[in-house]
């Protein structure tokens, strides 16, 4: 009787299905999903869980949660915001300086579904044009924001704003903001893979500035069997995080230290040689 000789590795790989290579993927739409329901079921169904927007909201009658961003435009007009916007700010403020700043970008934000949209499309259809801004562009829009909300008093960014803009589209019904998601959308789409939120999105970049520190962290532990198929590169937002712990460049940790990573958990579903885990920052095993 003839034996199989394909490897243990393969027949590994070959077993790793649909939802094994997209389930961290469907996690976090099912997050998005559900922040977006405790929104809806008040308007639509007269149970209000959470009142408001992801700019500030009140959860239960009771929890006061606030994006710290508008708390500090706030601060930069001139004015002192409620005590209640501060109790909320700070409460999300520890939430992401102990998880991750940029959690908010892949787990809750709406408008990564619109730009992982973008860049699935431009991969099918197999766009190389384009050119995208440099990385700190994002920063100093940060800082433009809060120079602007100074100069005018007012939280200028607060109206153009694509998340405020999207979240109160799909609440209320589509308005003149989705002209502004569409623009992303092509944006990204034709002129600058991953542009919008790896390159200019000023909220991406105050959360990733709170994650410096945070505990939750992807590892590339398992770095000795990757055999460079790039898969991970194409499908991360943000892919420069990945060469320094997987290819040891400027550390030894197999860490992904960035602040800029998302934490979106894509790399660990197209690996089929399971190099990628979610683990913590004090976890520098290397297997």
């Amino acid at each position: 009787m003839a034996t199989s000789t394909i490897p243990v590795e393969t027949l590994q790989t070959a077993r790793r299905g649909f939802l094994a290579r997209n389930r961290w993927l469907f996690l976090r739409r099912a997050s998005q999903l559900l922040v977006l329901l405790v929104f809806l079921t008040g308007p639509w169904f007269g149970v209000w869980i959470a009142k408001g927007n992801l700019s500030s909201s009140l959860t239960l009658g009771v929890l006061p949660l606030t994006d710290p961003l508008l708390v500090l435009q706030t601060f930069a007009t001139g004015h002192l915001p409620y005590s209640s916007a501060l109790i909320g700010a700070a409460i999300v403020l520890a939430f992401y300086l102990l998880f991750g700043g940029r959690l908010f970008c892949s787990w809750v934000c709406p408008v990564n579904v619109v730009t992982d949209a973008a860049a699935w499309s431009r991969r099918r259809l197999g766009i190389k044009t384009g050119r995208v801004p440099d990385a700190d562009t994002r920063l100093w829009l940060l800082g433009g924001i809060l120079v602007a909300a100074a100069v005018t008093g007012t939280l200028v960014w607060e109206w153009v704003n694509p998340v405020s803009l999207l979240h109160r589209a799909i609440i209320f019904g589509m308005g003149g903001g989705l002209f502004v998601i569409a623009g992303i959308f092509i944006y990204d789409l034709l002129m600058a893979s991953r542009g919008w939120c790896g390159h200019l999105c000023p909220m991406g970049a105050f959360y990733g500035l709170l994650g410096k520190k945070s505990l939750v962290r992807i590892s590339a532990a398992n770095r000795k069997a990757c055999d460079d198929c790039m898969d991970c590169f194409a499908v991360c937002p943000e892919p420069q995080v990945i060469r320094p712990a997987l290819k040891k460049v400027g550390q030894e940790s197999p860490l992904i230290l960035a602040s800029d990573c998302t934490t979106c958990g894509r790399c660990i579903d197209v690996c089929d040689k399971q190099v990628f885990k979610m683990t913590h920052r004090f976890d520098q095993r290397s297997e």
